[in-house]
């Protein structure tokens, strides 16, 4: 499953909706566009993947400022992105490499392998170089859009092409390669995801700068509170209430009734997060919370929500940096996920509380593990599988419906989401009775 697609309209959105797949720029018309030398390419991407990769925070994100950008803050915003994805796109090759070779033969995962192949060539012309001038800077955000677009449906790609090779690996590799990808796509996408907002938003100061008209400007202003696709005053309540809505819609759809939810707490609470990242995990754990609700008989019980927001304590967290020029220190680790060393000094922990009866013994050691069994409810439309196959088809990625329901990829993504800066999702199953989620997203503490 990948981010649901939540009916609320933000105007950092267009990031990541519907469109025509961008054009690579001519300047990235060399031989790997058309057809990858796989010679050239392991060099490459060897020598890539084995360079130490900076970890991220999401006060990187926010550290060239408001939009719009100055034009310094632009093009470092630009040579930053640059200098990050070219090592994230060569490891994920390389573990795809290292996938035995009958797994990486099946067309489901040689397409993703070439994807990865695709998307790294493109950008290798302008690693070679700092992007210093506005075209330069408006061709490399093409190259992304196409990354972004390329990428759209690697997971259920991923998915389709793991359940048809599973008779020759083990589900625990299955796992271990899946929570690593998933992951570093995560951060991955983000990065890519980041800049685009950042030029779009910029476009009408970029316009002045060049002396060209530019008639749609207006269409890419967003709301002061952006920066580039993170909100900085995120109400996870307004989110909650959202996501409620939805899958309100789809129980009554399904079932007939939709229960009740109630938060209490701390509704006004805010912090700096991602949105679609936060509308993700809570329609997925909203989601579990009502079907359980409803198939044990209890929808007249409200289920609870309480947000606890920690106290911002000034200098706890990593300082948001003004560094114009996009460069950064290399640090030895090779994780790509988050710097979890220094963590932000920011919180909010949500807890989503149901009298759904709770989550079975034997089901609860595997609730964090990506299954592959009841992949196939999808192509019989026998009785018990409509309402599994509608709640679990609610998720989507840039208005793209999602094609793993029944997966299992719910919960373990939704962690992935959470700890990817910091947080955590812990559950606390009474059986017989109901189930209490503790979700703690970390921020960034106050932004200026």
């Amino acid at each position: 499953m990948l981010a649901p697609r939540v009916r609320r309209v933000r105007p950092s959105r267009q990031v990541f909706g519907d469109g025509p797949r961008l054009v690579t720029p001519k300047s990235c018309n060399h031989n790997w566009s058309k057809q990858p030398s796989n010679d050239v390419a392991r060099d490459a991407v060897a020598q890539l993947a084995s360079t130490p990769r900076r970890s991220l925070t999401l006060a990187d994100l926010l550290r060239h400022g408001r939009p719009p950008l100055s034009k310094e803050a632009l093009l470092a915003s630009a040579n930053f992105t640059l200098s990050l994805l070219p090592a994230r796109l060569a490891s994920r090759i390389q573990a795809l490499r290292n996938l035995p070779f009958i797994i990486v033969s099946n067309p489901h995962m040689s397409q993703i392998y070439h994807n990865y192949l695709h998307s790294l060539s493109t950008l290798l012309p302008y690693q070679q170089r700092k992007i210093t001038t506005f075209e330069e800077e408006k061709q490399f955000g093409e190259v992304l859009a196409d990354l972004v677009q390329t990428h759209t449906n690697t997971i259920p790609i991923l998915a389709r092409g793991f359940l048809e090779s599973r008779k020759y690996i083990n589900p625990e590799d299955v796992t271990r390669f899946l929570d690593t990808h998933l992951r570093a796509r995560i951060g991955t996408r983000l990065i890519a995801e980041q800049h685009l907002a950042l030029h779009l938003t910029s476009q009408p100061v970029i316009d002045e700068l060049s002396k060209t008209p530019h008639e749609s400007s207006s269409r890419n202003t967003s709301p002061s509170n952006y920066i580039g696709v993170i909100d900085t005053a995120l109400q996870p309540a307004q989110i909650i209430r959202s996501c409620e809505d939805f899958v309100s819609e789809i129980c009554e759809l399904k079932y007939g009734v939709r229960p009740r939810l109630e938060i209490g707490g701390e509704p006004e609470a805010s912090f700096a997060h991602i949105p679609v990242h936060v509308e993700y995990i809570i329609t997925e754990l909203l989601k579990n919370a009502f079907r359980a609700t409803i198939e044990s008989g209890n929808e007249r019980e409200p289920i609870e929500v309480t947000i606890a927001a920690a106290p911002d304590v000034p200098g706890n967290g990593r300082p948001v940096q003004e560094d114009t020029d996009g460069s950064f220190q290399l640090d030895s680790a090779e994780n790509e996920a988050i710097d979890h060393a220094s963590p932000s000094s920011q919180s909010i922990t949500i807890r989503i509380r149901d009298r759904g009866g709770g989550i079975p013994p034997e089901v609860l050691p595997h609730i964090w593990s990506y299954s592959f069994t009841t992949f196939s409810d999808m192509d019989h439309d026998g009785e018990g599988s409509g309402n599994l196959r509608a709640l679990d088809t609610i998720a989507s990625s840039g208005g793209h419906i999602s094609s793993i329901a029944g997966l299992g990829y719910g919960l373990p993504l939704s962690r992935a989401y959470a700890e990817y800066f910091g947080g955590s999702i812990a559950i606390q199953s009474l059986w017989g009775w109901g189930t209490d989620v503790y979700l703690t997203l970390q921020g960034v503490g106050k932004i200026d």
